[in-house]
Order: C-alpha cells, then structure tokens, then sequence
C-alpha cells in the first residue's frame, strides 16, 4: 500500500516533467485562468435580473474585482474584495 501511495503522489510530477516543454501544456497555461475567469463570471450572472436588489451586487462585485485586479495584479485581494463586496451588498439590499 506504501509503494502504490508513494507512486500515485509521484505520478503528477514524472507526468509533468515530460509535458514541460509540450505546446499544447504552454498554450493550455495561458489559455485556461482567462477561460475560467469568463465561466466564473457569467455563472454569477446568470440569475440576475432587472430588479436592483439582483443586479447591482454582482455587477458592483464584478467591477471592483476587475478594477483591484487591473491595479494591484493580486488574484487573492480581488477575488476576496469581490466576494466580501457581494456578500455584504446581497445582505444590505435584501
């Protein structure tokens, strides 16, 4: 059980250091955190309709994540301001 263990744990870095240099795992890198991003996004949106209580959280979230993003390049300090932002606007206009 060890030795199987042990080679489950080791199997994702044997496999990565063959696929290093292959375009497909370099163009996936670059590719992948934008298409995430853009998925994230239109799932919050989804539900929103005209009324102000649905929209102006999500858009209001959505704006300041971008902004803190654009400016302090810190994926973890936009996506938490974003989130608290939301949280604190869905309770406010509930």
């Amino acid at each position: 059980m060890f030795v199987v263990t042990m080679a489950l744990r080791a199997a994702p870095f044997v496999a990565l250091t063959r696929l290093r240099d292959s375009q497909v795992v370099r163009y996936l890198g670059r590719t992948m955190p934008a298409g995430v991003m853009v998925v994230l996004v239109v799932y919050t949106l989804r539900d929103t309709t005209a009324d102000l209580g649905s929209w102006l959280p999500a858009f209001t979230a959505l704006a300041l994540t971008l902004a803190v993003h654009l400016v302090f390049r810190r994926a973890a300090l936009s996506i938490v301001l974003g989130t608290a932002t939301y949280m604190v606007l869905q309770v406010w206009l509930a």
